[in-house]
Formats: C-alpha cells, sequence, structure tokens
C-alpha cells in the first residue's frame, strides 16, 4: 500500500510540472519590440538636442522608428486577440493530455514490466540475508587474514576451502584443496575434494588432473563414493556410457533408504540408458555432501541444492548455460586445447552433435599453427566418431 502511494504522488509531482508552464499566459515579443522602439525614439531626440545628427535626418529617423512601432503595436493586439481564443484552447488539451496520459501510461507500463502481483518481503527478511551474507564474505575474510599470518594453518584451510566452492570461487578453492594435501598429506577424501574442485573450475567437466585426483582416492579408499560418481561422470563424459552406467550401479547397490544422494545418482543411471536398482538395506553410506549435479556439465556446489528442486527441462537449461559460457570463453583464447577438448566432450554427452562438429571446426582452425595440439584433437576427434 505504501508503495502505490508513492507511486502517487510521484504522479502528482509528474502532472504539476506539465501543467505548470501550460498554466502562464506567454507575453510574447510584441511587448519587448514597443519598449525598443520607444527608446530608440528617445535616442533621436537626445543626439538631435546635443547636435549629433541634423534636423532633417531627426524626421527621416522618427518616420521609421515610428513606422516601425506601429507595426509591433499592431502584432501585439493581434498576439492578445489570438492568446484568448486558439492559443487558449491549445493549452487547455495540452494539459487535459498531460493529466490523463501521466497516471495511465505509468499505471499501464508498471503493469507491463512490473511484478505487482508478488507479494512485499518484510523488512526484517530483507536484512536478514543481507546480514546473512555481510557475515559469510566477512568470516571468508578474517579466515584469509588468519591464513597471511599462519600460512600452515591446516584447520585454516579445512574451513575456508568448502566455503570458497559454494561461494563459486573455484580457483581459490582448488588451491586450498592443494594447500591441504601438501601440509596435512595425502588421504582418499582430500584428493576427492581437489578433484571435486578441479571439476568445478571447468564448469563441470572432468579433466586429466581432475580424473587423477578421483583415481588416486580410490587406490586410496575404494569406497569413496565421491570419488565413484566422479569416475562415472568422466566415463560418460568420454562417451563410455556403459562403463558409467556399472559405476553408478554398484552405488546404488550398496545404499540404503532415505540416503539423500540416491535420488541423484539414479538419475544420472537413467540418463545414461541404465535402470536403477532397488534400494537395499545395508549399512548407511556417507552422503556425497558437495559433489555437483551430475547433468553435463555440472555446477557449482551451490547450485546443487537448486538444481535438485528444478524440473528437467530447468536443469538442462542451466546445463547449456554453462556450456555456452565455455564456448564463449573459447572464442576469446582459441589456443586452450583442453578447452576444446572438454567443449567437444559437453557437446557429445548432451547429444548435440551437430554443435560438437562444428566446434570440432572451429579447434581446427584456432589451433592451426600448433601441430602438436592439433594432432591430439585429431585423436580426440576421432574417438568421438565425429568427422576429421
Amino acid at each position: 500500500m505504501a508503495l502505490w502511494f508513492v507511486f502517487t504522488l510521484m504522479t502528482a509531482a509528474a502532472i504539476f510540472a506539465v501543467l505548470w508552464p501550460l498554466s502562464r499566459r506567454g507575453g510574447g515579443p510584441g511587448g519587448s519590440d514597443l519598449a525598443v522602439y520607444r527608446d530608440q525614439l528617445d535616442e533621436i531626440a537626445r543626439d538631435h538636442a546635443v547636435g549629433r545628427i541634423g534636423e532633417g535626418e531627426a524626421e527621416a529617423a522618427k518616420i521609421e522608428v515610428s513606422r516601425r512601432l506601429i507595426a509591433a503595436a499592431d502584432a501585439a493586439q493581434a498576439d492578445v486577440a489570438d492568446t484568448g481564443t486558439s492559443s487558449i484552447w491549445r493549452r487547455r488539451l495540452a494539459a487535459l493530455a498531460g493529466l490523463l496520459l501521466l497516471p495511465v501510461g505509468a499505471t499501464a507500463l508498471y503493469l507491463a514490466l512490473g511484478s505487482p502481483q508478488l507479494p512485499g518481503e518484510p523488512l526484517a527478511a530483507r536484512m536478514q540475508a543481507a546480514h546473512r551474507d555481510r557475515s559469510i564474505e566477512s568470516l571468508v575474510s578474517q579466515v584469509e587474514t588468519h591464513l597471511e599470518r599462519n600460512p600452515n594453518d591446516v584447520r585454516g584451510y579445512e574451513v575456508v576451502a568448502p566455503v570458497y566452492l559454494r561461494l563459486g570461487r573455484f580457483a581459490e578453492a582448488v588451491n586450498a584443496r592443494r594447500k591441504l594435501l601438501a601440509l596435512a598429506g595425502e588421504t582418499a577424501e582430500r584428493q576427492a575434494d581437489l578433484g571435486e574442485a578441479l571439476a568445478a573450475a571447468e564448469n563441470g567437466v572432468i579433466s586429466v588432473e581432475a580424473k587423477a585426483a578421483f583415481e588416486r582416492a580410490l587406490s586410496l579408499d575404494s569406497n569413496d563414493l565421491k570419488a565413484k560418481f566422479f569416475i562415472g561422470l568422466a566415463a560418460e563424459q568420454d562417451g563410455d556410457r556403459q562403463k558409467a552406467a556399472a559405476i553408478w550401479t554398484g552405488i546404488l547397490k550398496g545404499a540404503t533408504p532415505g540416503a539423500p544422494w540416491v535420488p541423484m545418482v539414479s538419475e544420472a543411471l537413467t540418463r545414461v540408458g541404465g535402470t536403477p536398482p532397488p534400494v537395499a538395506a545395508a549399512p548407511a553410506l556417507p552422503p556425497v555432501a558437495s559433489a555437483p549435479s551430475p547433468a553435463m556439465p555440472g555446477p557449482s556446489a551451490a547450485d546443487v541444492a537448486a538444481a535438485q528442486s528444478m524440473t528437467e527441462n530447468d536443469r538442462g537449461e542451466m546445463i547449456r548455460g554453462m556450456v555456452a559460457r565455455l564456448a564463449d570463453k573459447l572464442k576469446e583464447d582459441g589456443n586452450d586445447l583442453a578447452g576444446w577438448q572438454r567443449l567437444l566432450r559437453a557437446y557429445m554427452v548432451l547429444g548435440e552433435r551437430d554443435k560438437a562438429q562444428a566446434a570440432a571446426g572451429d579447434a581446427k582452425k584456432a589451433l592451426a599453427s600448433d601441430p602438436d595440439k592439433l594432432r591430439q584433437l585429431g585423436d580426440m576427434i576421432k574417438s568421438l566418431g565425429l568427422e576429421g
């Protein structure tokens, strides 16, 4: 209600700004011309009195100025008459148009572009959200300051690394994960976390380095669910849907009812043509808390919760948006072989073979000056079954 009151005041102010000039009478040029000609007559009389001009010249000048004075007086009278008739109607029409069109036009524009049907968000909720955002940034800043003073504090990196991931600061998340491995030693969980951060930094595409991290995690713990899931995703991206299905089927066979990651893995299995097995009773397995959506390429960890509540169409649009950003990046830096490889795999996983073929052609043109990269690209194009 308060918003509409403000809109009403703004409309009234706009109408007043339009009507005020229209309500004022214009004096027209006639009045000023009459004053000028009278001044000229006075000046001629003064010049004649002091002897600057002769009698004949003075009379001639007076006649000419008097003629102009009479003409200006006639014009002023005609302007006054016109102001009393047609000019008044023009002003009235302009005022009426402003009075009607301003509020009607403003209301129509708001209904077309605004969202009057949305309820107002309470101030407390907005303040709380703003405070929460500031609090997160403030905490991250505090941890960063602490790590600058204590660069070997393992606990600090453990705290800030997942926060970086959720904030979309993927490069910093990768650095924090690597620092943890260097300071605290290697574990399956730390290697899987590093692979996750690397995948997020590459728009969800499993790079060679990320895959190596997941494989190392499985060599340390063959039951690490996060590493298993991402290895399956890497197989899907490489076009080996059968291998991906086998990995994800194995994960689901060991799941317990209610495990939060079961729907996500089931969806991935269905996508590659598999059939999710019934969930058997078994000891609970740790959830993959921050694994990205199995859709290719996967979003950041912060997008996972939102992706799970999306429709299939919305999720597909989100994924294609990520692939489009990767394609735009390669238009700026066409010398990135790994980027082209990721883009080709992404298009193939999405079933967009025509786009993959077109991207292959663009990649060959961009890498034409580097024979080694061109050879590696050609090998990949053949492995994907694209035309060379």
